[in-house]
């Protein structure tokens, strides 16, 4: 007889269970544009939290201070569409709000500072 271990674990591979096992069989729809730098935060810190699968109670208390999403996924050592996956559903709910990164800014006076700045200093190489 095996192990139990052995058939859950290896140790190159790590855990071999399927993605759609932790997102309860949600095969894949992310119903918010999450990206991977969009930040996540709780909204409701204990309603029903204890109710919720393990994943699920980890990414609400682990944002109840701004995290990204690679950064909750990293933690969760979890791929990031099955983080995406559990993030939106626990936005659906109510407990997790988010913020999609700010667009970049140009100021295209300070673009041009900084450009002459670059050449300024090739030119003294």
């Amino acid at each position: 007889m095996t192990p139990a271990r052995e058939s859950w674990f290896e140790d190159d591979a790590g855990p071999l269970i399927r993605p759609y096992a932790v997102t309860g069989g949600h095969g894949g729809t992310v119903r918010h544009d999450l990206d991977m730098i969009t930040l996540v935060v709780t909204v409701e810190h204990y309603r029903g939290v204890a109710r919720m699968e393990p994943e699920h109670t980890n990414i609400v208390r682990m944002c109840t201070q701004a995290q990204s999403v690679a950064e909750v996924a990293a933690q969760l050592q979890l791929p990031l569409y099955v983080t995406k996956i559990l993030i939106s559903e626990l936005i659906d709910r109510g407990y997790l709000t988010y913020r999609p990164p700010a667009p970049p800014q140009s100021d295209i006076s300070r673009d041009r500072d900084l450009l002459q700045a670059v050449l300024n200093g090739i030119r003294k190489l």
